[in-house]
């Protein structure tokens, strides 16, 4: 049995199909809770995929040799995002105006608030540059804090969590501002909290889920071209 177990675990196919399963069943759970946001189903899957490798004491790299497959299947499912958009492209073009305002105020706030609580927190510069482009997806994350100095590693981390409280409290948090147009929801969630608050809002209805796919892929270029200038303005 002991030769059998570790024969699994150093095969790929095991950490895919655990990947799959363990999915499977948060989205179960999530579900039968009523879609209740704290059992969201990507921070469940985190977080027993995490125990189950530290209690197996197997490293990531062992772990991501099966479920690269999984990552890979993020790239067309990004460009799957194109047919809300394309399905609600005339809201989208007659909002286009108060989109273009509200994505400018999202993207400089969301690199300014990141500054601002690293500095509250006494946290390093180079902390500090890893946080600054958490509200976009990871890729564009990582290459922005590469280039400004911070640590790729690091704010990839970040993103993961940044995505993960949009994705349980940005329901919560619109509806106590009373914030009901579903654009400015969708616009709202995309904004802050990029990948992961998307599946969210898609979750919540084909017009929010398109304003906020728009949102995620405008933020990532904004915030590409503003943080190195912010940076260098207020960090020198």
């Amino acid at each position: 049995m002991t030769a059998l177990a570790a024969q699994l675990a150093v095969n790929p196919l095991t950490w895919l199909v655990l990947t799959l399963v363990v999915y499977q069943g948060a989205h179960w759970l999530w579900r039968r809770g009523r879609m209740n946001p704290l059992l969201n189903p990507v921070l469940l899957s985190i977080v027993l995929l995490s125990a189950i490798l530290t209690l197996s004491d197997i490293d990531y790299a062992t772990y991501f040799s099966g479920a690269q497959l999984v990552h890979f299947l993020l790239g067309p499912a990004t460009v799957a995002l194109a047919i809300p958009l394309y399905r609600q492209l005339g809201q989208l073009l007659r909002s286009a105006g108060a989109l273009a305002a509200g994505l400018l105020a999202g993207s400089v706030t969301a690199i300014l608030a990141s500054l601002a609580i690293g500095w509250a927190l006494g946290a390093s510069r180079q902390t500090m540059l890893s946080l600054a482009p958490k509200s976009v997806t990871s890729p564009i994350a990582m290459g922005i804090a590469e280039q400004i100095g911070g640590l790729p590693s690091l704010t990839a981390v970040l993103v993961i969590l940044t995505g993960i409280v949009g994705a349980v409290g940005g329901a919560w948090l619109l509806d106590r501002l009373r914030v009901t147009d579903a654009r400015a929801r969708g616009l709202a969630i995309g904004t802050a909290a990029h990948g992961i608050g998307t599946a969210r809002a898609l979750q919540m209805g084909e017009v929010t889920g398109a304003f906020s796919c728009l949102a995620m892929g405008v933020n990532g270029v904004a915030t590409a071209l503003l943080t190195p200038i912010l940076v260098k303005w207020l960090l020198g």
